[in-house]
C-alpha cells in the first residue's frame, strides 16, 4: 500500500493530551503503529461539537489521504437535561428524544458532508459511553443510543466505515475521567484506526451493514 497520511478530526476523543497524565495521546499512539512512510495528523480541537467541524476544515493537510472523523459527544451533553426533565407519558419523553436528535442529525450530516467535500478516504467514529456513575449509566447508555443511530445511519448512507468506540473503550482504565480517553483508551483507539485501513499486521475484526440494492 502506498504510504498515506491520516487527519484525525473532530473533539476530545482524539485531542486527548490534556488528560492522560503524560501518557502518550491518540495521535502519538497512531504514528507509532503506522507501517514506514506513513504519517498522522491532529487536526481535532478539544471541546469541538458538530458545528465546529467546518472550522478545522482549513487546518487539514493539503497531502491528506484519510480523515477520521470523531465528533457528537459533546452535543450529546449539550442534552443531558433531556435526562432530567419531567414529563408525562412515554410518548412525551420520546418527542422531546426525537426534536434533539433531530436536529443533532441534521448537524452532523453537515459536518459531515462538509468533510467529505475533501474528496478522501474518509471514515467516522460513534459516541462511546464513557465511565459515568453507577447512577447515570443505564439512561445515558439509552440516550447515547439515539445519538449513535443518527451517526451509524448517516454514515451508511454515505457508504463510509464506522469504529465504534462502544466496543473498543470498555474498561474503566480506557477513560482519564468520566468522558475522556485515557492513555490506554488512546492506544486502543489507535489501534482501532490503524486496523479500520488495513495497517496492522493483523486484520482488524469487522461488520458489513448493506444500504441497498446494487445496480443491476
Amino acid at each position: 500500500m502506498t504510504p498515506g497520511h491520516i487527519a484525525l478530526l473532530g473533539d476530545s476523543i482524539f485531542d486527548n493530551g490534556a488528560y492522560t497524565a503524560g501518557a502518550p495521546d491518540v495521535v502519538t499512539h497512531l504514528r507509532s503503529l503506522l507501517p514506514a512512510g506513513w504519517r498522522a495528523s491532529l487536526v481535532a480541537v478539544d471541546g469541538s461539537t458538530t458545528s465546529s467541524v467546518p472550522a478545522q476544515m482549513s487546518r487539514v493537510p493539503a497531502d491528506a489521504t484519510h480523515l477520521v472523523l470523531s465528533v457528537g459527544g459533546n452535543d450529546a451533553l449539550e442534552n443531558s437535561d433531556l435526562l432530567a426533565s419531567v414529563v408525562g407519558p412515554t410518548t412525551e419523553a420520546l418527542g422531546l428524544f426525537d426534536e434533539r436528535v433531530s436536529q443533532f442529525e441534521q448537524n452532523y450530516r453537515a459536518a459531515l458532508e462538509r468533510v467529505l467535500q475533501l474528496r478522501k478516504t474518509t471514515a467516522v467514529c460513534t459516541i462511546y459511553n464513557g465511565n459515568l456513575a453507577p447512577s447515570e449509566v443505564r439512561l445515558a447508555r439509552i440516550a447515547l443510543m439515539l445519538f449513535n443511530d443518527a451517526i451509524l445511519r448517516v454514515a451508511c448512507e454515505h457508504a463510509l466505515p464506522v469504529l465504534d468506540l462502544r466496543l473498543i473503550c470498555t474498561e474503566p482504565a480506557d477513560y482519564a475521567n468520566p468522558i475522556e480517553p485515557s492513555g490506554q483508551g488512546g492506544r486502543k483507539i489507535a489501534l482501532g484506526i490503524a486496523g479500520m485501513l488495513g495497517l496492522l499486521a493483523s486484520p482488524a475484526r469487522s461488520s458489513r451493514v448493506y444500504g441497498g440494492s446494487g445496480s443491476e
